[in-house]
C-alpha cells in the first residue's frame, strides 16, 4: 500500500537520538551512530520525531510500504522496556541523559589526597553538556539551576568548575558554529517544560559569543519566563569583566 512514512537521511543525522526519545511508537533507533527506521509497521506516519531533529535529517515521504500494525508496535514497545545489562545494541550511549554524583568518586582517593582532590574534584552533575545533545525531558533539568555557557569559557577561566558549574546543570554551545536558531528554539522548549530555577549564562568577551547571550535571552521571552539571570563575561586572558 502507498502511504506517508518518514525517510532519514543518514548523512545528515549527527546522531544526537532526539528523534528516538520523540518517537512514542520505537520505530527508530541508533544504529553505528545514525538513526534507522526500524521497520515501516512501527511507523504510522505521522511525524512526531520531524520538529525534533536539529539538521534537517527526517522528512515525511509517500511511498510503498507496510501497513501500520498497532499490535506490532506494543510488541516492539513492551521489549524494548526490558532491563537492558549487557552492552547497547542500539550504537554508542553517549548521548544519553544521565545524572552524576561527583562527590561519590572522593572514597576512593586515600585521606592523605583529600585536599588536594577536593580542589580538582569535578563538579558536573549531568551528561551530556552539549546543547546540541540534550534531551530537553531529561529528569535532571527540572527545576534546576542552569549554566548555559560559551564552549570556550571553560578553556579560558581557571576556575570554571568550581565557580560556574558547582551546583548548576551545565549546557555548553558556540554560537557562531553552531545553529543559533536552533538554540533559540530548543531552549525554549527547555525553559517552557523544565521551569528552571536560575539562568546562569557565561560567554567570551568576543562579539560572536553575544548570540548565546541572545538566544537565552529570546528563549525566556518566547516561554513567558520569569526567573532569576545572571550574566558573565570572560575575557581573553581568563578574568571575569
Amino acid at each position: 500500500m502507498k502511504r506517508r512514512i518518514i525517510e532519514i537521511d543518514e548523512k545528515l543525522c549527527n546522531g544526537c537520538e532526539l528523534c528516538v526519545s520523540a518517537c512514542h511508537e520505537s520505530a527508530i533507533q541508533m544504529v553505528d551512530g545514525k538513526a534507522k527506521l526500524v521497520s515501516d509497521i512501527y511507523c504510522d506516519g505521522l511525524g512526531d520525531c520531524l520538529p525534533n531533529c536539529p539538521t534537517g535529517a527526517i522528512r515525511m515521504i509517500e511511498r510503498e510500504a507496510e501497513e501500520y500494525s498497532q499490535e506490532a508496535v506494543d510488541e516492539r514497545i513492551a521489549a524494548v522496556s526490558q532491563p537492558v545489562e549487557e552492552e547497547l545494541a542500539c550504537g554508542c550511549p553517549g548521548s544519553m541523559a544521565k545524572a552524576i554524583k561527583p562527590r561519590e568518586s572522593i572514597q576512593k582517593v586515600s585521606v592523605k589526597e583529600v585536599d588536594d582532590y577536593n580542589q580538582a574534584l569535578s563538579q558536573l552533575t549531568n551528561w551530556p553538556v552539549q546543547l546540541n545533545l540534550v534531551n530537553p525531558k531529561a529528569e535532571y533539568l527540572k527545576g534546576a539551576d542552569l549554566l548555559i555557557a560559551a564552549d570556550c569559557t571553560a578553556f579560558a577561566y581557571a576556575d570554571f568548575h568550581k565557580e560556574f558549574i558547582k551546583g548548576r546543570v551545565a549546557l555548553i554551545g558556540c554560537p557562531k558554529l553552531d545553529d543559533n536558531n536552533y538554540y533559540i528554539e530548543k531552549l525554549t522548549t527547555i525553559f517552557g517544560e523544565n521551569a528552571p530555577k536560575s539562568i546562569t549564562v557565561v560567554r567570551m568577551e568576543v562579539p560572536c559569543c553575544g548570540g548565546i547571550v541572545s538566544a537565552v535571552k529570546q528563549a525566556m521571552l518566547n516561554s513567558g519566563m520569569i526567573v532569576t539571570y545572571n550574566e558573565v563575561t570572560i575575557t581573553l586572558e581568563g578574568l571575569k569583566k
